[in-house]
């Protein structure tokens, strides 16, 4: 593989995005494949740290361009710093969220819209887009509910959201599926685990063995 290939995962809280990219990653090394498992924000220092101001409970104060800035600057570092090099290396990128996350929550969830958001992104990303991105599909009350069962997860700021801002959230998911459906595959998460990860890896193989 001379050149690597940018997939992301996306879906709402509690969709199982984490467990299913642990999995593939797993399957895919297995195969023989170089794989990097990342997530966003995050995935190296100087983002991890964003992170945690962006979905820090206690700054339930932060305004929502701020929110959406943050986001877009920890995506240009995890880009520059790691998924960047890594697809020069011919490795396969496996990132649990990407621009879409901040097109759902901050462009139509947070009422900043999906075109102003991607504005901001287009000056991180410079037209970096994947090649595949799997939008994991869940209605909101089953993500919460898995999330509430789910002890050992952090509990972040937008878990903290009322429903009706999931519910926007998986609206703007439904959105960009429509618009970019020659990117985004719609999975329903709503399935079991075997289910969910068998359609996944059916989707990249596709992708892999074109």
């Amino acid at each position: 593989m001379e050149n690597g290939i940018f997939i992301t995962i996306e879906g709402p809280d509690g969709s199982g995005k984490t467990t299913i990219i642990q999995m593939l990653a797993a399957n895919l090394v297995n195969e023989g494949f170089e794989v990097v498992a990342t997530r966003e924000p995050g995935g190296i220092e100087i983002a991890e740290q964003i992170r945690k101001v962006i979905l820090d409970p206690e700054n339930t104060a932060m305004d929502p361009r701020t929110e959406a800035l943050l986001y877009a600057a920890a995506r240009r570092q995890h880009l520059a710093e790691k998924v960047k090099p890594a697809l020069e290396k011919g490795k396969i990128i496996l990132c649990d969220r990407f621009v879409d996350s901040s097109l759902a929550y901050q462009g139509f969830a947070r009422g900043l819209g999906i075109d102003e958001v991607y504005s901001i992104n287009q000056f991180a990303i410079e037209d970096m887009m994947p090649k595949l991105t799997l939008y994991f599909d869940v209605a909101p009350e089953v993500g919460l509910e898995r999330i509430n069962k789910n002890k050992g997860r952090e509990v972040n700021r937008l878990d903290l959201e009322k429903l009706e801002f999931h519910q926007k959230v998986r609206e703007g998911y439904l959105i960009l599926s429509n618009r970019f459906s020659d990117r985004i595959v719609q999975i329903d998460a709503s399935k079991d685990l075997e289910t969910v990860y068998n359609q996944a890896e059916a989707k990249i193989k596709e992708l892999l063995n074109k």
